[in-house]
């Protein structure tokens, strides 16, 4: 039976015809092995992943090896991406058995859904034999597989809560930037060896704490590296060595949206012109290669093609001459590191740009035709399924970078995504995780998917001034408040109603992604600032407390808390701007207040009139003050004004570009000073 062709995950759909019997995660599965007695094999992965593939075609693909798992086991096939809560705990286990993880994770459990033997990837003739030694032990020594199982679960639902302190202070983070710098590679950037992964969240930090040595050099790395693609935009999944030169090719939207923003905000603290060819480059590669059809973005870009990785983006030597000529060529491959021996394998190289090129028409040219040369090339596979957390990191990432580069297009692109979440993602207040083709998928939306979209709709009210994005962004992050919450001032990252698994998953570390719970203190830290809401300011506090227990040892781990904290010893800023719609010195001091380097500021535009002062007048609806932080703010005459504030109390209005400039501080965009 091919129980996964209606899915929407496209990772379960590449597996539909494979001659394993697999199950999609559900009661019928587990229903299914208690009535046949037999465990469960749970296979986790996703679409992009490289060894998922090649367990694949070696495992699910053979006859013989789905014989076994058919006749001893029931399968079930899991997105990872989809059930982030299911690969949670399974991983949890996982690690705490072989010390390791990864994808493809394969679990062995209990009918109950209870893990008694875990793994990751494992070769056709070892998984074979695997098969057969567990379905032995099964049906030979039941008692102490069932013991095993009962073990794993109580040791990993032994309260193992980070323990918590006060919101950090200007030591902690002191502490903190201290331990980056004991891991720091000088040499070559980034934070320890190989393999590199791109250190977004604490870079965000770094930047809105003033260490530019350490976030600056990393950012430049990266970017002249071969992680980066050279030719059309956007960074690989992370680097197999030390010195950025060959990536893992899987480009995932989670890394080009946090990354997307971290460049834009580089350049606003003086990153220069490499900071903002990576920021446009990036925002054009998301609107060309991920966007869908509904104006949402795919999840990510295969590692493969035509099975081979990393083949759609290696060049030799002869290639680029046959591209470009032998002139150019030559000049070519000196430019992007192209050899003979290659960077990569069989004499390929991946192309890097350690140097600005001295003629940069040519540059241009040549990156043209070569770029036009590569889409005639096999592509790789696409993930076209939409994740409403990777989506709420794009919206704030390309309306942030449209508005610093006046670029209405990406925030075109924002609000069409927002657009999309709103109507396709929500269902009677409460979010799913994912959509595909504009159909929602049916898995409940964990606490990521609130925080990263509440976080996205602030940032987009913020270049917008359109409350309806703010409103939502408060509905999303009252459930979180209301479903979530620990109750010692932490969140679980699944809701208090979602399916049970045999453990609540919650971690407040940050992985590839903010972790769901310093996402959710800044979306409520900004949430807050906005309407003056004790309650959402409070939460975020008190959730940034298990910052103070990683600061000191262990930083990476939390960046996006650490940024958040920082965001909350300054303030955050708060900046109202107001005047009308259509009046450019309006649309001047609004941009202007966007290009603050204020740790998280935050903007709210309204147009000075009696709809944003609150007056009481019976023809005003009370809701069209919304937010609070417009509530008295006017005009000054007849001038478009701006407002600076700390926690609601403003200094004198200013009515022009440099008086904003100088009340918050900044030097002029861009500038390296």
């Amino acid at each position: 039976m091919n129980r996964l062709k209606d899915a929407t995950s496209p990772y379960l759909l590449q597996h539909a015809d494979n001659p394993v019997d697999w199950h999609p995660w559900g009661e019928e599965a587990f229903a299914e092995a208690r009535r046949r007695d037999v465990p469960l094999l749970i296979s986790v992965g996703y679409s992009a992943c490289h060894w998922c593939h090649v367990m694949a075609h070696e495992s699910f693909e053979d006859a013989a090896t789905a014989r076994l798992m058919n006749e001893h086991f029931v399968n079930i096939k899991v997105d990872r991406e989809e059930r982030p809560d299911v690969d949670a705990v399974y991983m949890g286990a996982t690690q705490a058995m072989t010390h390791q993880g990864g994808w493809p994770m394969t679990v062995f459990a209990t009918p109950e859904g209870h893990p008694f033997y875990c793994g990751t990837y494992f070769p056709r003739p070892h998984f074979q034999r695997l098969l057969t030694e567990v379905h032995n032990v099964w049906t030979g020594d039941r008692e102490s597989v069932l013991k095993q199982g009962a073990k794993v679960v109580e040791a990993l639902n032994t309260n193992t809560t980070l323990p918590s302190g006060p919101l950090p202070g200007e030591e902690t983070l002191r502490q903190a930037v201290h331990n980056l710098r004991e891991s720091f590679d000088a040499a070559s950037g980034g934070f320890g060896g190989a393999p590199k992964f791109p250190p977004s969240m604490v870079l965000e930090f770094l930047l809105r704490s003033g260490e530019r040595e350490m976030s600056g050099a990393t950012l430049a790395a990266m970017a002249r590296g071969g992680m980066y693609d050279q030719l059309g935009g956007g960074f690989a999944r992370y680097s197999v060595d030390a010195r950025w030169v060959v990536p893992h090719f899987e480009k995932m939207l989670y890394d080009n949206a946090l990354l997307l923003r971290v460049y834009t905000h580089w350049w606003k603290a003086g990153g220069g012109d490499l900071a903002r060819r990576v920021a446009l480059e990036t925002a054009g590669w998301l609107l060309r290669e991920m966007r869908t059809p509904e104006g949402g973005f795919a999840s990510a870009l295969d590692a493969d093609s035509e099975g081979v990785e990393g083949k759609f983006y290696v060049w030799t030597p002869g290639e680029l001459c046959e591209v470009l000529g032998d002139d150019d060529g030559r000049w070519a491959a000196g430019l992007f590191e192209v050899t003979p021996a290659g960077t990569f394998e069989h004499g390929a190289s991946v192309l890097q740009l350690l140097r600005d090129p001295e003629d940069p028409a040519r540059y241009a040219n040549v990156r043209e035709r070569l770029l036009t040369a590569r889409e005639r090339r096999v592509r790789p596979g696409r993930d076209d399924k939409v994740v409403a957390s990777w989506n709420g990191l794009a919206i704030a990432a390309l309306a942030e970078t449209g508005v610093v580069f006046e670029r209405p297009d990406l925030v075109a692109a924002a609000t069409q995504a927002a657009e999309l979440l709103a109507g396709t993602h929500l269902d009677g207040g409460r979010l799913l995780r994912t959509s595909r083709d504009g159909r929602a998928g049916t898995n409940a939306g964990v606490l990521e998917d609130y925080a990263d979209l509440a976080e996205g709709l602030i940032a987009l009210y913020g270049v917008t001034g359109e409350a309806r994005w703010l409103r939502q962004a408060g509905s999303l992050l009252d459930t979180v408040l209301d479903r979530f919450s620990d109750g010692s001032g932490g969140f679980y990252d699944t809701a208090d109603d979602a399916e049970r698994l045999f453990q609540r998953p919650q971690d407040p570390t940050d992985n590839a992604t903010p972790s769901g719970q310093y996402a959710a203190a800044g979306a409520l830290l900004s949430y807050g600032a906005l309407t003056g809401s004790m309650r959402h300011r409070d939460a975020a506090h008190a959730a940034l407390g298990t910052v103070s227990v990683l600061a000191a040892g262990h930083a990476r781990f939390a960046g996006w808390g650490l940024a958040v904290a920082r965001a909350a010893l300054s303030g955050p800023v708060e900046v109202a701007v107001v005047g009308p719609a259509g009046d450019p010195r309006t649309a001047a001091l609004h941009r202007e207040a966007l290009l603050a380097d204020a740790p998280g500021l935050v903007v709210a535009l309204g147009r000075g009139d009696t709809a944003d002062r609150g007056t009481g007048d019976p023809l005003v609806p009370r809701e069209s003050a919304f937010p609070a932080l417009l509530e008295g703010r006017g005009l000054v005459g007849e001038a478009p004004a701006a407002y600076v504030c700390r926690g609601f109390t403003c200094r004198m209005p200013v009515t022009t570009v440099e008086e904003l400039r100088a009340e918050l501080g900044s030097n002029p965009p861009g500038d390296g000073s």
